[in-house]
């Protein structure tokens, strides 16, 4: 039996947390002004919860957060509404152990099922009609998947531990058992307690300086889905850059990222100028350690980003610009289940690219269009043009809802809304969709939601433009449509006559790269044809120093080359680059391209068992599958 306190040992250090047993009928959760949504109107597939039935409104975290061995453990309160009278409330849970379960104060018994793959353990708590709050008592596995627990020398100071959370898409239950599903969404309130000397950070109203208790309280009065939940805690520092956005980051990394992130003021004013105002008060971003997973993580208030943005001259700071978006696009208004993930961010990818050309111009957007036209293209040819994974309506059942991270729901999701804005006119289509995220503010749609209201408010009864749209081959239908659109191309058809010359003989050092892009340099080195020549990179590594870069976005594209053609001389640089990089989108294709070979093969396994532990557990996954050939 639990006592009213539970003593922790944290880093060598005795903490105490309070729990919150025999105490329910005292915590009162603060209210909101805004009203939950009721999520009975579609069917997710990848919830075990019952939370279509059983209304819940608010959860309390308590928990402590022990940086040794690798644990978070306290108690989850729920504030319910049971109005259609179940017996049970049924949450969703990923390797958690339950310690005990109370309802409204008094202890339960409970049942947690088997796991199911994916989806985790369904926790059956039975309740009464008048039921208001559930409090579950918990601590978490060794397999969660939402988080990553680095030592000091992972990290990029490498003096104290970190731990990062990435909850999206159904990783939440991995470290509070919860409903977890995007079309369910809670306000939320915290009391998180970490070794003296770090700090602790959420998804929510946030401190900018250091606790020297341990103990940081967190509150977040919009409802929002688990999916969003988020923590972070290490030894890290704010610096503002105005009123309303700032940076966190590791001590050794804050003035470049806070140099690096100069301008997102500007990007919250421009994203305000198109689509109406900023709903979540400040919007900063924490720069995590390198094992981030992936880009960045839309967390409400607080953007994860992974390091690799740091170039040192703001050239990779549209990943930003597609994080805040998704304030709007995601955040804002959210895909109800996982197979509408294209709402979420085909709309970020296209917002991002219109803050970016209100802020750089036509012609930079232009470029971003068409490195993602081009990535539309890979994902196709690689999955194949008739696949059903090319649907813009995703059909997940059954599976991890992970497979739809892929190009098609930000690429193809994108281009369609840049379709539409083009038969309709930009202007028409900026009013509808400042229409669009002031009607479902603070709420959870559908594909065929959106696609009634769109049919509704913009189209009316305008029929040559609905058969101009091609609406089901786009959101029914496989592949690229026919009428997807294309960007300008006037920068990167500078840059082919560039690589034209160059593959002709110019010497390298004579192109006329004036202050390339990244976006231009990845153009440049993607058109580079199959029977390229190690001596060629020679010429280009030479003039450019291309194995160096301190762009990650042309590193990754650059060893990629090298592996393709045999370029030895980039391999150590590679290495160093695999040993400090965590994410995703760089880590799978080095590794793939590596694997086509026997000798490659053999060295991605070389490197892969040097520095697993520096990737993500979903990093692991992918990789554990495609290099060692582990399949969980």
């Amino acid at each position: 039996m639990l006592s009213r306190v539970m003593m922790v040992r944290l880093m060598g250090v005795a903490l105490v947390l309070p729990l919150l047993t025999g105490c329910f009928r005292k915590q009162k959760p603060e209210a909101t002004t805004l009203k939950p949504v009721d999520p009975r109107a579609w069917v997710d597939e990848h919830t075990l919860s019952n939370a279509d039935s059983v209304l819940v409104r608010h959860l309390h975290l308590d928990i402590a957060v022990d940086m040794a061995h690798h644990q978070i453990l306290g108690s989850a309160l729920w504030t319910i509404n049971n109005t259609h009278k179940q017996k049970e409330l049924i949450l969703d849970t990923y390797d958690l152990t339950i310690d005990s379960v109370q309802v409204d104060g008094h202890k339960v018994n409970y049942v947690l099922d088997s796991p199911i793959k994916y989806l985790g353990s369904a926790l059956h708590i039975p309740i009464s009609d008048n039921v208001q709050f559930v409090g579950v008592f918990y601590k978490t596995g060794t397999h969660a998947r939402a988080l990553q627990w680095l030592e000091p020398q992972q990290t990029h100071d490498k003096k104290y531990p970190f731990l990062f959370t990435q909850s999206e898409s159904i990783y939440a239950r991995s470290w509070i058992p919860c409903p977890d599903g995007p079309g369910i969404r809670f306000t939320y309130t915290a009391r998180v307690q970490v070794p003296p000397g770090l700090m602790a950070l959420m998804s929510a109203d946030n401190d900018d300086v250091l606790n020297d208790t341990g103990i940081y309280r967190f509150n977040m009065n919009i409802p929002i889905p688990a999916y969003l939940m988020a923590l972070a805690v290490g030894d890290i520092v704010f610096k503002g850059v105005d009123d309303r956005t700032g940076v966190y980051a590791e001590r050794g990394m804050i003035d470049k990222a806070r140099w690096e992130f100069e301008n997102i003021g500007r990007m919250v004013g421009s994203a305000e100028q198109l689509y109406g105002p900023y709903r979540w008060g400040r919007y900063d971003v924490l720069v995590l350690p390198p094992g981030f997973p992936i880009g960045g993580m839309e967390n409400p208030k607080l953007t994860f980003l992974t390091p690799t943005v740091i170039a040192g001259d703001r050239s990779l700071v549209s990943l930003v610009a597609h994080e805040l978006a998704h304030s709007w696009s995601g955040n804002l208004v959210t895909n109800a289940t996982w197979n509408d993930f294209w709402l979420n961010e085909g709309f970020t990818n296209y917002f991002e690219r219109r803050i970016m050309e209100q802020m750089m111009g036509e012609n930079y957007a232009d470029m971003l269009w068409e490195l993602g036209y081009q990535d539309l293209q890979n994902e196709v040819a690689a999955i194949g043009a008739d696949n059903r994974d090319t649907w813009l309506k995703l059909s997940l059942k059954g599976r991890d809802p992970d497979d739809g991270l892929n190009s098609i729901p930000y690429e193809k999701g994108c281009h369609f809304l840049k379709m539409i804005e083009r038969a309709s006119g930009r202007d028409r289509f900026d009013k509808f969709l400042v229409k669009y995220f002031e009607h479902f503010a603070f709420k959870t749609i559908t594909t065929e939601t959106f696609l009634n209201y769109m049919d509704t408010v913009l189209l009316k009864n305008d029929t040559v433009l609905r058969k101009k749209l091609n609406i089901d081959e786009w959101v029914y239908g496989p592949g690229i449509p026919q009428n997807c659109p294309r960007a300008g191309q006037e920068l990167f058809s500078k840059v082919d006559a560039e690589r034209v010359k160059f593959l002709e003989g110019m010497p390298a050092e004579q192109l006329a790269f004036v202050r390339w892009s990244a976006h231009e340099w990845l153009h440049f080195l993607r058109g580079m044809p199959a029977n390229l020549k190690p001596e060629q990179m020679r010429l280009l590594d030479n003039a450019f120093n291309l194995s160096n870069t301190g762009n990650s976005e042309v590193a990754d594209e650059w060893y990629l080359l090298a592996l393709k053609v045999g370029y030895t001389p980039a391999y150590g640089p590679m290495e160093r680059f695999l040993s400090t990089v965590g994410r995703r989108k760089f880590l799978e294709p080095l590794y793939q391209q590596m694997m086509k070979t026997p000798d490659g093969a053999k060295m991605a396994r070389l490197l892969y068992a040097k520095y697993r532990a520096n990737y993500h557990p979903l990093a692991q996954e992918s990789l554990d599958r495609m290099v060692m050939n582990i399949v969980q």
